[in-house]
């Protein structure tokens, strides 16, 4: 399995929240976003967590599609 670099990233105002991770990890880039949202002393709220975590279920749907295209490719 090829491992794959994500960013997902947001900009509100004048601070950014980047978060980098592998395909292995989304599980965990989830419960960090929730985290996240859960600190009371970040601006990080639970519609940002929301929407990012819509962005990485997209990238692990993606990765999980790549893997299984390259499988049938490599069978056929």
């Amino acid at each position: 399995m090829k491992q794959q670099m994500n960013v997902v990233a947001l900009v509100k105002d004048s601070e950014r929240y980047v978060f980098l991770y592998d395909d292995a990890s989304s599980s965990q880039m989830l419960q960090t976003l929730g985290q996240y949202a859960a600190d009371t002393d970040l601006s990080f709220t639970w519609y940002d967590a929301a929407v990012m975590s819509q962005k990485v279920r997209k990238l692990r749907r993606e990765a999980e599609l790549e893997e299984q295209s390259g499988r049938l490719r490599k069978t056929a």
